[in-house]
């Protein structure tokens, strides 16, 4: 019978793949068992995930799964196939999911699930910002589709090729979308659209665990009505008694619900059901009774006890990896701080300087944050050994210094990043930082903008006047600046009896024990409080 069976479901799968081959003339099928020997290794495409590996003859598009075994499809006159998976380039490291292929079991025809595209490397989920296309538009190559909300930033999400918008599946303020979860379907022909007005991807796993719930959710309430008894004015059922330590508690599945529900421990009601289990109505005569209690008991001192008033502020996606970043960056990185004060009078003497010159020339103003930066990446030239991150098997030393700055933000913090930053003059750091400092702000980052850091400045002194502070390690990097605000102090001067003012300004370096020894940290800022003591050198 089982062979019947299996004859039967092979040959409804051969009536609908003659109905493919009928569309598709120039298409060849080479079995498993003859592909050795017909089609050589390097004369194939093969698709890995994020492209097509290149070939010198055939032009196999794809590798499709035919009654559970695998052929190849060969397109000789450069047919568009089916079932295809291809890389979504975005910011060149991106990945998509992108299926185009035909249907045979639900008739619909070729079309394209595009799927939540990876736009970061710590990107696991993304939210849909809004659409800039709707259903039925025409879509040609580089027009935006829509607006992606990373774990970083919003990222404009463009049109790879020519067709129509058939479907969104997630509409404007989805939330948390995994990577790779479809988004929407695109057709070629624009007749094609109305086939997929009630279109639901088979392969979302919302689906699955929705209807996994649906088919257990009834069964409670049919247990429920066979274990509650009826009751009668003189029960001759015994009561169970509170249980002891280690005793199993016999309860219905609702009665263990509502206990859960109005946090009732269960080991303390006595159950009237069959043989002493608990049902429902004990748990309610519970609640009655201490409800009862409750009313009678003195009220507390001075408003003691009362409701708490809160509001819960959902988390943003940068807030989200931000925490998971720094809590695996504190538990995995064996952190130790350095602290150094610096006089920062000559430093705040040439910034006036060279902010005069600027408004001569027509320039924007130069920060203190704009001379740190600067210094730091000097200091991370001459002591390559904190420009450096860890690893299993090596110390990775970078050859380029390129700063993240840590910018405050309503939804979270951003580390955007000046590339070379030891290769670029006062001026320009200024304009980047400031640049992107509002990019931030408007949440428009893209994963150039904060990716490739090697060295992290962050600066809570000149904004919000922290004197001192010790930052977080930012992942993998083995170092992070900490800068607090400047402060007069009076020190001695030239005479024995003679004192004068100065600024001086608090550094703390967090560094990676690892990476950085405690002589090389102390390295380090001997050197950095050098450019700010005297910083002209930087000029050298």
């Amino acid at each position: 019978m089982g062979y019947a069976s299996q004859i039967v479901n092979h040959s409804k799968k051969l009536r609908g793949a003659s109905k493919f081959l009928r569309q598709a003339s120039a298409v060849r099928w080479f079995s498993e068992d003859l592909q050795s020997s017909i089609v050589k290794k390097d004369e194939i495409w093969k698709i890995q995930g994020r492209g097509y590996q290149s070939s010198q003859k055939g032009a196999i598009r794809n590798l499709v799964n035919f009654n559970n075994r695998p052929h190849f499809l060969q397109c000789n006159r450069g047919v568009s196939m089916m079932t295809t998976s291809i890389g979504n380039p975005f910011f060149g490291s991106s990945l998509t999911k992108s299926n185009r292929g035909f249907s045979s079991g639900s008739g619909l025809p070729p079309h394209q699930e595009i799927g939540m595209p990876s736009l970061s490397p710590t990107m696991t989920e993304g939210n849909i910002a809004r659409w800039l296309k709707k259903e039925g538009d025409k879509l040609s190559p580089g027009e935006v589709l829509c607006e992606v909300e990373t774990d970083k930033a919003t990222v404009e999400m463009e049109c790879m090729e020519e067709g129509y918008l058939a479907k969104i599946i997630h509409g404007d303020g989805a939330k948390e979308i995994k990577v790779g979860e479809v988004i929407a379907i695109t057709v070629e022909d624009e007749e094609d659209i109305a086939k997929f007005k009630d279109y639901e991807p088979t392969s979302s796993s919302s689906g699955a665990g929705a209807a996994a719930a649906e088919s257990s959710a009834p069964s409670s309430p049919k247990k429920e009505a066979v274990e509650e008894p009826v009751r009668s004015p003189e029960p001759k059922t015994v009561k169970q008694g509170p249980a002891s330590d280690g005793e199993r508690i016999f309860a219905s599945p609702l009665a263990r619900k509502l206990a859960e529900d109005n946090n009732v421990p269960i080991s303390s009601v006595k159950g009237t059901g069959p043989d002493g289990s608990i049902v429902k109505a004990d748990i309610e005569d519970y609640l009655a009774s201490r409800g009862k209690e409750s009313t009678t008991a003195p009220k507390a001192k001075d408003g003691a006890g009362a409701p708490l008033d809160y509001s819960d502020v959902p988390h943003t996606q940068i807030r989200k990896v931000t925490a998971s970043r720094l809590l695996f960056s504190k538990q995995t990185i064996p952190h130790y701080y350095l602290s150094v004060d610096a006089c920062v009078d000559r430093l705040m003497d040439l910034r006036n300087q060279l902010n005069a010159l600027q408004e001569a020339s027509g320039g924007k103003r130069l920060s203190v944050n704009d001379l740190v930066i600067k210094a730091a990446a000097l200091t991370l030239r001459k002591v390559p050994q904190c420009n450096s991150s860890w690893t299993d098997n090596y110390i990775r030393q970078y050859h380029n210094v390129n700063i993240n700055v840590a910018v405050q933000t309503d939804n979270g913090l951003y580390v955007p990043v000046i590339r070379d930053a030891d290769k670029k003059g006062l001026s320009s750091i200024s304009e980047e930082v400031k640049k992107l400092a509002q990019k931030a702000r408007e949440n428009t980052l893209k994963p150039e903008d904060y990716e490739g850091g090697t060295f992290t400045v962050s600066n809570l002194g000149g904004p919000f006047g922290i004197k001192q502070f010790c930052a977080i390690i930012n992942p993998p990097q083995s170092g992070i600046l900490a800068v607090g605000s400047a402060e007069k102090r009076v020190i001695p001067g030239s005479s024995a009896e003679e004192f004068k003012f100065a600024s001086f300004m608090s550094v703390t370096l967090s560094c990676d024990h690892r990476v950085i020894d405690g002589a090389i940290g102390a390295e380090w800022l001997k050197a950095f409080k050098g450019y700010i003591e005297n910083p002209e050198s930087m000029l050298l």
